[in-house]
């Protein structure tokens, strides 16, 4: 069988697309020729004009391959040349919104030293909300009493950097960048510690709770998973951070020695609160200007069973832990200074304070912290300085 002529082939098409307009199946396209369907099609839509679209565009879903779907487009082209199709509208682009708002994480931290009062200085930075901004969230956090004072706002990066300037110029107390996720869940800890004490932070947190209410997901995220790397600052065993060369003295040199961590000026500010002690302060002076003829042995052991007293009744266990952490926390500091020596010092004298069964008078650490809290009563009770400049309870930041 010969194949039928090109005229006859577009008859054929032309017949077949007849059928399908009046309902029936739509023609296999394959069988027919991309030029016999071109003439068929110009054909059909010059006869039945606008009729004939729903089909055409029928066939253009159907079209078997590229030359076949170019004759069917180009009829529907002819259609709209001519006005009997509406022209297609642009595919619409999604509207995108002039300010995006992502979800805001933080980027960068920094924390301070702790001071005598437990309070430490915490900077978090943020990246996102609304626009994707930079925004920096600067707290105070006691671990007595929670989050002490909020504040910050939106800050560009240069001015940030200079700020940072500032602050390690300015600032007695160290300061070290820490990973955000550590600093989060500090913030996270003193939000509990709210919680515990059925307190509230200062208003001035309200426009960062948002951020920091999402625990304990909050803390699920932040905090590292295991196998993840551990942010700076977290806690590592002291000898893992010694030099191999360096030997570490024994657990019991080390307490001999604690004393003097309040030697170093980031500890100066560490003693047991003067108003707590101001009649054992009175009892101190009175037994060094007693006018009684006594050795100076006599006087020794009086003093040291005042400071004893104190010790026993200013570090009960929960006191212990307190300051134990806080140790820890400085000993953390000194390792991220490169200041090793001190570094292990403060975490074997957190060690001997969080045991409990070891006396806490039997901790040199623990008698220096009474005893310089007795002389600062004593300060105060001779009018050399005033209560309220040596007080350790836990002060909100007066504002101008």
């Amino acid at each position: 069988m010969t194949a039928p002529a090109p005229r006859e082939e577009t008859a054929a098409c032309l017949a077949a697309l007849e059928a399908a307009l009046a309902g029936g199946d739509p023609p296999a396209l394959a069988r027919v020729s991309p030029p016999a369907l071109d003439d068929a099609l110009r054909a059909l839509a010059k006869r039945h004009g606008a009729a004939s679209l729903p089909l055409l565009e029928r066939l253009a879903g159907a079209a078997p391959d590229k030359d076949h779907r170019r004759a069917v487009r180009r009829a529907l082209y002819r259609l709209e040349q001519s006005g009997l199709r509406p022209p297609r509208a642009a595919a619409a682009t999604p509207a995108r919104p002039v300010v995006t708002r992502a979800a805001e994480h933080p980027v960068r931290a920094w924390l301070s030293g702790i001071d005598g009062s437990g309070s430490r200085a915490a900077w978090i930075l943020f990246e996102g909300g609304l626009g994707g901004g930079l925004r920096l969230c600067s707290l105070i956090l006691n671990d007595e009493a929670g989050i002490m004072d909020a504040a910050g706002g939106p800050i560009a990066r240069k001015r940030l950097e200079a700020e940072l300037r500032g602050l390690r110029e300015s600032q007695k107390l160290p300061w070290v960048e820490v990973d955000g996720r550590r600093a989060c869940a500090l913030v996270a800890d003193a939000l509990a510690l709210h919680e515990r004490l059925g307190t509230v932070p200062p208003p001035e947190f309200a426009r960062w709770r948002k951020i920091f209410a999402a625990a304990p997901q909050l803390q699920a995220d932040l905090r590292p998973k295991l196998g993840e790397a551990q942010p700076k600052a977290s806690r590592t065993d002291t000898k893992e951070k010694l030099p191999a060369d360096m030997p570490l003295p024994a657990a019991e040199t080390f307490l001999t020695d604690s004393a003097t961590l309040l030697d170093l000026p980031e500890l100066m500010g560490w003693f047991i609160d003067p108003v707590r002690v101001q009649h054992e302060a009175l009892a101190l002076l009175q037994v060094r200007e007693s006018r009684l003829v006594v050795s100076d042995q006599v006087k020794a052991e009086r003093e040291a069973s005042i400071v004893d007293g104190v010790v026993e009744a200013q570090l009960p266990d929960a006191a212990r832990r307190r300051w134990a952490a806080r140790l820890r926390e400085m000993a953390e500091i000194f390792r991220m200074t490169g200041r090793l020596e001190p570094a292990a010092l403060a975490e074997q004298t957190a060690a001997a304070l969080a045991d409990v069964g070891r006396p806490a008078t039997a901790i040199p650490f623990a008698r220096a912290l009474a005893a310089r809290g007795i002389e600062m009563a004593s300060e105060v009770a001779l009018g050399r300085t005033r209560l309220a400049d040596v007080s350790r309870a836990p002060a909100r930041r007066a504002r101008s």
